[in-house]
């Protein structure tokens, strides 16, 4: 008889999907930073900086009740090229709004399972976010 799988703490949990998070975009040839602070004084969890300046924001979700308390995340549309939702392979993907991505991670990887749509930075906010 196998044993059921641990229940995670949020922060155990958000922390198992940042790293998780963090390999998937290192994987592609991204540069991730956690916790970065905008000048809106939000701080994203992932901000991954591509190979081309591409700059990516991944909100990290450890669960419904997090997803349901959280009503900033609008506010990091204006500092990223693309935004994701991260959460685990439980979460229901439907509740993630259409017109964003979503990636479904664990702490070894992520996956994404809807690209985000692209929406490029103004020169100068894309300047500002790599200085």
């Amino acid at each position: 008889m196998t044993e059921p799988a641990p229940i995670l703490s949020r922060p155990d949990n958000t922390a198992r999907l940042a790293r998780g998070v963090q390999r998937r975009w290192a994987e592609r040839g991204y540069a991730p930073l956690l916790e970065m602070p905008l000048a809106n004084g939000r701080r994203a969890d992932v901000v991954a900086l591509g190979p081309k300046g591409e700059l990516v924001i991944t909100e990290i979700k450890s669960g419904l009740a997090d997803y349901a308390a959280d009503q900033k995340w609008p506010d990091y549309l204006d500092f990223a090229d693309a935004f994701y939702f991260a959460v685990d392979a439980d979460f229901p993907h439907d509740l993630i709004p259409a017109d964003v991505g979503l990636i479904v991670a664990d702490a070894f990887g992520g996956a994404i399972v809807r690209p985000s749509p692209a929406t490029p930075l103004a020169p100068a906010r894309r300047k500002a976010m790599l200085l």
